[in-house]
């Protein structure tokens, strides 16, 4: 006798034959991050991310509300990955340089990720702890709680404007800053004397650039932390 369609998936025992095994969430948003690491924001959805794990949109959606809840867990991982403690530093302000040089280095590590962190405050318990650090260094060093939130902010949009500048490869980089190196260098001496007169320290590597700026607001922070 042919089994019967409700005996489909069956066992011989009666019971239901197991499925395909739970996949963790921790899987899916490391498929997604690879997703965004090489092809970038646009091709990461949750058809393209189902067909990356060979599993189906709605398994999908049984750990995700949406496309955006998805991305933040992938910006809230990437968060996960700044490994450093701000109380080794031996003051403020090289704990500071250390919080902003490790997000820094971890956005160069995933240079797509920057626009996403850029369109939403990240919220995740991941980024909740990194800001937390730093507000709690901060808080510690004397700061106000109005002046830490504003030290705090200045310094997180210092390290996410420059990762948006992080699109071109390295190779690609140096080419380019050599080409217009060489076309500063050929600029009409009358005309342009000042920026003849700088030419050899142009263009400034953008690792220098990040490097120089941090200075600069980490020593402005002090002078507005005594009210010099």
């Amino acid at each position: 006798m042919p089994p019967s369609p409700n005996s489909r998936g069956a066992t011989s025992t009666g019971r239901r034959a197991p499925g395909r095994p739970a996949m963790p969430r921790e899987q899916i948003v490391a498929a997604a991050l690879a997703i965004l690491d090489e092809e970038g924001a646009d091709a990461l959805s949750l058809r393209a991310l189902a067909q990356r794990l060979e599993s189906s949109t709605a398994t999908l959606y049984r750990h995700f509300d949406s496309r955006a809840d998805l991305l933040a867990q992938v910006v809230d991982r990437i968060f996960g990955e700044i490994d450093v403690d701000p109380a080794k530093a031996a003051t403020w302000q090289d704990a500071c340089g250390a919080l902003a040089t490790a997000m820094f280095e971890v956005l160069r590590k995933h240079r797509n990720a920057a626009p996403l962190i850029g369109e939403h405050v990240p919220v995740g318990p991941n980024a909740l702890l990194h800001r937390e650090r730093a507000l709690a260094l901060l808080l510690a060093a004397g700061f106000s709680p109005t002046l830490a939130a504003r030290a705090y902010t200045t310094l997180a949009r210092h390290v996410l404007g420059f990762a948006m500048q992080l699109g071109q490869d390295t190779a690609a980089q140096r080419r380019e800053d050599a080409d217009v190196s060489a076309h500063l260098h050929r600029l009409d001496p009358d005309r342009f004397p000042a920026t003849l007169a700088v030419a050899d320290a142009l263009p400034v590597p953008l690792e220098d650039e990040f490097a120089f700026g941090l200075r600069l607001i980490i020593t402005g922070l002090e002078a507005a932390r005594t009210g010099d």
